[in-house]
């Protein structure tokens, strides 16, 4: 299958009107595939609360195809390791993150697409191990948390 402006329009349009502000196009047919691969596409008020993937312990990797997107490794306190913007301008274009580290993604453009790959399977309910220390999904102060990564960082 081809990753072109025609499958990524409808995708972009659903990330755009979703209430997490954001959405995945899942390349993988079935949950159990030991390979999961996807786009994710992320508008710049979404928030992916820092989580890691333990216990099945899971690589994962992100290639920027659209936008520019931050990437942020915390250690197990949430004290920031280490961090890069994805951008095809500049010739950052992914970043691979060793199984069970914490990390978080924030768009930093409008409609901002990448490809993900990550160890399966996924079942849902112990995918991710979500950071004690970070807001959750749906917190009041999610978003300043992210805009607090970005002051930091950027």
């Amino acid at each position: 299958m081809i990753i072109n402006d025609e499958l990524l329009k409808p995708v972009i349009e659903e990330s755009r009107s979703n209430n997490r502000r954001r959405k995945n196009y899942n390349f993988h047919k079935v949950l159990e595939d030991p390979l999961q691969r996807m786009l994710n596409v992320l508008q710049p008020d979404s928030y992916v609360q820092p989580h890691r993937h333990k216990n099945p312990d899971k690589r994962e990797a992100f290639i920027i195809l659209k936008g520019r997107l931050l990437v942020i490794i915390f250690n197990d306190e949430g004290g920031i390791l280490d961090s890069a913007v994805l951008d095809n301008a500049t010739g950052a274009y992914g970043y691979d993150i060793d199984a069970g580290i914490f990390h978080s993604i924030i768009a930093l453009e409008p409609d901002t697409v990448v490809y993900e790959v990550k160890d399966g399977p996924y079942f849902p309910l112990d995918d991710k191990n979500f950071a004690s220390w970070a807001p959750a999904e749906g917190d009041e102060n999610a978003l300043s948390y992210n805009e607090e990564l970005k002051t930091k960082l950027l």
